[in-house]
Order: structure tokens, then sequence, then C-alpha cells
């Protein structure tokens, strides 16, 4: 399955990488690089993508999820 999906990834100094994907609801991982966690998420996303149904799937990618800053 070609498809894209939104990955949030956040950095912390001490704890390294943490990143999950709003597209699919629990699915997160963490990594010492941005590189190892981009590589573990793509993994922990196919992986949970394997465990749903054709109609699951296309239900999943008919949501749309929108990204901003908002100044304080």
């Amino acid at each position: 399955m070609n498809t894209t999906i939104t990955v949030i990834i956040e950095h912390d100094l001490e704890l390294g990488y943490y990143a999950y994907c709003p597209d699919l609801e629990g699915c997160q991982t963490q990594g010492d690089t941005l590189e190892e966690v981009l590589q573990n998420m793509r993994e922990a996303a196919e992986l949970y993508l394997e465990t749903l149904t054709k109609e699951e799937k296309e239900h999943l990618f008919q949501k749309r999820i929108f990204t901003t800053t908002l100044a304080l």
C-alpha cells in the first residue's frame, strides 16, 4: 500500500526523539536520532496497518488532519 501519513516528532535533549501518528491512533515510537525514529515509525505504521481490514483502512484515510502554529 502506498500512502502518506502524518507524523509528529518531538525532540528532547535528554530523552531523544519521540514520534506519533495522529492518523493511526496509538501508533508511536522513539529513537536516539531523527533517522532512527523515522525508521521506527515506518515499521510501527506498517505493522499497525497490517492489523486493519480493507474497510478500516479506507475509512482511516478519509480523515483530514491539520497542523498549524499559534502565536501567544
